[in-house]
């Protein structure tokens, strides 16, 4: 389990994205390619807890689609903030992801992630990786990689079958419940976990 909670980096995701334009394959391997280096390079770093933090969040900054996978992880309340509560929603979900999985960078010592494969799956590519652990059998980790904004970027991932896209919409609807519905409590809090 620990395992399938790291790697959700990032991605928490309600809709497919409308399409993939002239994305390629080799480009979408390309783009995996960079996020795995970047992210074996913080692993094998030694920075401190907050150092890796802190990379991890830019990693996912340069690297996802990060407003979708923000507001597909808030699903049909998403419609009902502000222009102003949206950048404060996207800007504390983007810090919970970050500090969430980016302290699980420990775990990961000693370990790398390699690319092994890239398709087309209707309008979006798979890009295939194995994560490898010390003392832990390998396991697959899927980027669903599109550029539905113009720029190639990843907007959810499969961890040995489970689409973190649904995970994350399951937590925050949670997160939102507890809360009354309030948006502006949701995006207090989600500052304070980051």
């Amino acid at each position: 389990m620990k395992r399938r909670i790291f790697l959700a980096s990032g991605a928490a995701l309600a809709l497919m994205p409308a399409s993939a334009f002239a994305l390629t394959t080799g480009e979408a391997r390309v783009l995996v390619d960079k996020v795995v280096t970047d992210i074996n390079q913080v692993i094998a770093s030694g920075k401190s807890i907050n150092g890796m933090v802190r990379d991890f969040e830019g990693i996912f900054k340069r690297h996802a689609d990060v407003a979708w996978i923000a507001g597909s992880a808030l699903g049909p309340d998403a419609r009902r903030m502000s222009a102003s509560q949206r950048n404060q929603y996207v800007s504390a979900f983007t810090k919970y992801i970050s500090g969430k999985y980016g302290r699980r960078f420990n775990e990961f010592k000693g370990g790398k992630i390699v690319v092994q494969n890239a398709k087309k799956e209707k309008n979006y590519f798979r890009v295939e990786t194995v994560t490898d652990l010390p003392g832990q059998a390998p396991f697959a980790v899927d980027f669903l990689v599109s550029n539905r904004t113009g720029k190639n970027l990843f907007f959810d991932l499969i961890v040995e079958g489970i689409s973190l896209r649904l995970s994350e919409k399951s937590e925050i609807g949670a997160m939102l419940d507890k809360r009354g519905g309030d948006l502006d409590a949701l995006i207090a809090d989600l500052r304070k976990f980051g």
